[in-house]
């Protein structure tokens, strides 16, 4: 299978900015332009400074390199380039109706900035990710070999008569090409119209994005917006006070953390995983954004319900509730479980499970609520045991729905097996009890390793994996009072003889634990 390339962010680049009072019409009177020149897309022009898109826009990273760099190739050769569309408000700015990934790679180009550089760099907060980097790398280095940088071009001017007929001729092109332009009329009601009639025609906006744009004064949609750049970028929370600014800030940067880092690498080589695995773009904003919504026990089809935040105060208490949950299920934080990623939510040969994870937020949100945490305790071990040696069974349960609606009935799944667990079936017999009750359908035990045959002499990614974590998994250190396997992330340092009772700190006394287990639990 051929793996896709990865997007390239070019959201920095053209900032956001929020229309105007609805009804509110331009006052300008000067003539809108029919074309910008390339040069108007310098920082230092008078045009590129005053370009905006509206805040209700879904970022600008839909691009690959090759889009990209094929892009700019049409656009030296004098190739026919679609008019960019804009408003221009009342107060002076432009605003992209349509055409911001045209208008952005251009910008890219001109100011050597792939989501990278520094005009990303201010606009994150100088927090890229080193996925954002290396896909503007690529770029960078496809468009150097292929067609030459913006800054080529301008040195090449200088020495015109050392230069191929090919570069002569683009150089050439730049001193009269520009980039169409048309104009939307009327208010900002009537752009907001034209923006959202425009983009549902031309590229539809994926359900995931029309649910954020829908929600995006919601305090589940700022929420989300937050977490998926851990706080940085593009500020939805602005008009907020600025201790709400700071508190949203440091939630989402620490709930990023919590369930994204350390950063997960192919094929896996440690036992040392994140709770989320890698994901595309458009699955990580959905996958935060249903994260948001199942803490906070809002359904789907109930989102639209939600009231408006204009405070902020809903917004911190909704972050506020997911930090709680992720440091509860594996953090450096004493109500921590410590749940090891890489036994709850991933398969043996290392795929990532979103299925699981929703199913295990609802597990623990259920533990939460019945006071249950002991009773799962005291059976981890055995549970633990039966997930991993049968880790096909959640997509048979999840196949026939949607990963977000299955997750009450994997939980159900889950609190079966600590019941029967309680009542003293051995481990071992557990999932032939389940599969023969069908409470959860027609569930099969299949072979708990891929046994197929290969003609290849090569180890895929997968064999690698499953080979590290067959042999590695037996190794990490478990918990002293629960026997559940511990994480990096959550252990703690017990005193075997609690202090109380007289227990020393010398390493005789010491015992490695989950942090909720020496905490609580023991207690």
């Amino acid at each position: 299978m051929v793996k896709d390339s990865p997007k390239v962010s070019l959201d920095a680049l053209i900032p956001r900015e929020a229309f105007e009072v609805q009804g509110q019409q331009s006052q300008i009177i000067l003539s809108n332009i029919p074309m910008i020149q390339i040069r108007n897309l310098e920082q230092k022009d008078f045009f590129y400074p005053f370009l905006r898109k509206p805040d209700f826009q879904r970022e600008t990273n839909e691009w690959d390199a090759q889009k990209i760099c094929d892009f700019i190739e049409s656009f030296l050769d004098g190739d026919l380039i679609p008019a960019v569309i804009l408003w221009r408000s009342n107060s002076g700015y432009f605003f992209v109706i349509d055409g911001s990934h045209r208008l952005s790679a251009l910008i890219a180009w001109i100011n050597d900035d792939y989501g990278d550089r520094d005009i990303s760099n201010k606009f994150y907060d100088a927090y890229i990710t080193e996925e954002q980097k290396n896909a503007g790398q690529e770029v960078r280095t496809l468009i150097k070999n292929k067609i030459g940088s913006y800054q080529d071009y301008e040195l090449s001017t200088q020495h015109l008569d050392k230069i191929d007929q090919k570069t002569l001729e683009r150089a050439r092109n730049l001193g009269s090409l520009g980039i169409q332009l048309q104009w939307v009329g009327g208010d900002a009601s009537k752009a907001a119209d034209s923006f959202f009639n425009i983009n549902q025609k031309a590229a539809p906006i994926s359900p995931t994005e029309m649910r954020l744009l829908k929600a995006r004064n919601k305090p589940n949609g700022v929420a989300a917006r937050a977490i998926m750049r851990s706080g940085n970028g593009h500020k939805y929370w602005s008009e907020f006070s600025q201790d709400k600014q700071d508190k949203i800030e440091k939630l989402a940067q620490e709930i990023h953390q919590l369930i994204f880092e350390p950063k997960l690498k192919n094929p896996i080589k440690t036992t040392d995983v994140p709770m989320v695995g890698n994901l595309s773009t458009s699955q990580k904003n959905e996958f935060i954004l249903e994260f948001v919504n199942i803490v906070n026990n809002i359904e789907v089809e109930n989102e639209l319900d939600l009231n408006d935040d204009p405070t902020g105060e809903n917004t911190v208490k909704f972050l506020t509730n997911c930090q709680k949950l992720a440091q509860r299920i594996n953090a450096n934080d004493p109500s921590s479980l410590g749940l090891h990623p890489l036994v709850y939510f991933y398969t043996c040969d290392s795929r990532y499970r979103v299925g699981s994870f929703y199913s295990v937020v609802s597990l623990v949100l259920h533990l939460a609520k019945n006071k249950s945490y002991d009773k799962f305790i005291k059976c981890r071990k055995d549970f633990e045991f039966v997930i991993w040696q049968h880790d096909d069974i959640v997509p048979q349960i999840v196949s026939k729905s949607s990963a977000v609606k299955a997750r009450e009935k994997v939980k159900d799944f889950y609190l079966t097996i600590v019941d029967k667990l309680t009542q003293g079936v051995d481990k071992k017999n557990v999932m032939k009890e389940i599969i023969a009750e069908k409470t959860f359908g027609s569930l099969k035990m299949k072979p708990r390793v891929n046994t197929s045959e290969t003609q290849s002499k090569t180890f895929s990614r997968e064999t690698k994996a499953a080979a590290f974590i067959r042999d590695a998994l037996p190794k990490v250190q478990r918990c002293k009072i629960c026997g559940g396997y511990l994480h990096s992330h959550s252990i703690s340092i017990d005193h075997k003889t609690r202090k109380q009772d007289g227990g020393l700190g010398n390493l005789a006394n010491a015992q490695l634990t989950h942090l909720y287990c020496n905490t609580t639990f023991k207690n």
